[in-house]
């Protein structure tokens, strides 16, 4: 009798949406595949709920990838696997610290390299620039990625920011007010499982060069123009803020909880305020250079890396 092909998840996840993503996406692959799933666990905890200025201090190390140090890893990182799956969120439009941290360890290298890997989100909206850094990380590790699954918040932008804060400063998911319950909609978590297909079709053949063309045919990436023009004028401001508090020192450190607060205010005022003008201005970059903007929407809908 032939074994099971081998499945690696590797996943941080603090509120556990996350994780049920995850188990309805491998769920129906119960008895075609053996899953070992191998959670991140940070030596010092992340709080949640987080406290505003906890939460915010976040953001110089995860944009620069200086991230907290974790546990060491349950998985042998010499043992085969035939697939891995990297599941993740976004922080600050970079991957969550405890993700940047096992990339960057000695035992991603030996369980990644020449591994087909697949990256599975669970997040707001807004995680291409987090996905081209975690290509680049895989690229790095010799690793193969062969199929992303983006599984989003897909009310208007400025709802899922307010459901999404409340959600994590105050551990608050229901629906409220005229808002909805924070994260990825219910039915789309349960619907996820339909992407197992592809996956246990590849797993069985041992080849995984068309996986990521059949995920979107099943809409596991689906994108706004407007958000790719929202993201990339965020990244520069990101990454100037994340110099200018780390200059006054490390995460917690009084001197610089100055620097945060400032961050945290016109952050909060950026956003609602740029998005109607980002509006504007993806529906003029759509009108006058529909070209490039298609061709964005094409590269990050792929799983393939830009050079340089």
């Amino acid at each position: 009798m032939s074994q099971l092909p081998k499945i690696l998840v590797v996943y941080f996840t603090q509120t556990g949406q996350l994780k049920r993503i995850i188990d309805n996406v491998l769920g129906p692959l119960q008895g075609k595949a053996t899953v070992v799933y191998e959670e991140i666990e940070p030596v010092s905890p992340f709080p949640f709920p987080w406290s505003k200025q906890a939460f915010f201090d976040a953001m110089p190390e995860t944009v620069l990838a200086r991230p907290r140090a974790i546990k060491p890893l349950k998985v042998n990182p010499d043992e085969h696997f035939d697939l891995v799956i990297m599941a993740y969120q976004p922080w600050f439009l970079s991957p969550s610290q405890p993700t940047a941290a096992f990339l960057q360890s000695p035992e991603a290298a030996r369980l990644l390299k020449g591994k087909p890997v697949v990256t599975l989100l669970g997040c707001r909206n807004m995680w291409i620039n987090a996905q081209e850094k975690m290509k680049r990380y895989l690229h790095q590790l010799g690793a193969n990625l062969v199929g992303n699954i983006a599984m989003v918040d897909t009310h208007h932008n400025l709802v899922s920011l307010i459901t999404i804060l409340r959600w994590s400063t105050k551990g608050k998911k229901d629906a409220f007010f005229i808002f909805p319950p924070a994260g990825v909609q219910e039915k789309d978590i349960v619907e996820s499982a339909r992407f197992a297909a592809p996956i246990a079709e590849a797993l069985e053949k041992k080849e995984f060069g068309g996986l990521h063309a059949q995920l979107l045919a099943l809409r596991s990436v689906e994108m706004r123009p407007g958000l790719i023009v929202l993201e990339m004028r965020g990244v520069k401001p990101f990454r100037f803020f994340a110099n200018f508090i780390s200059a006054k020192g490390g995460p917690g450190d009084a001197a610089r909880q100055g620097r945060v607060t400032l961050y945290r205010v016109i952050l909060l005022l950026a956003i609602p305020f740029l998005s109607p003008f980002t509006t504007v201005a993806s529906w003029l970059k759509l009108l006058l250079r529909r070209k490039q903007l298609n061709e964005d929407v094409t590269y990050y809908k792929g799983v393939s890396l830009r050079e340089g």
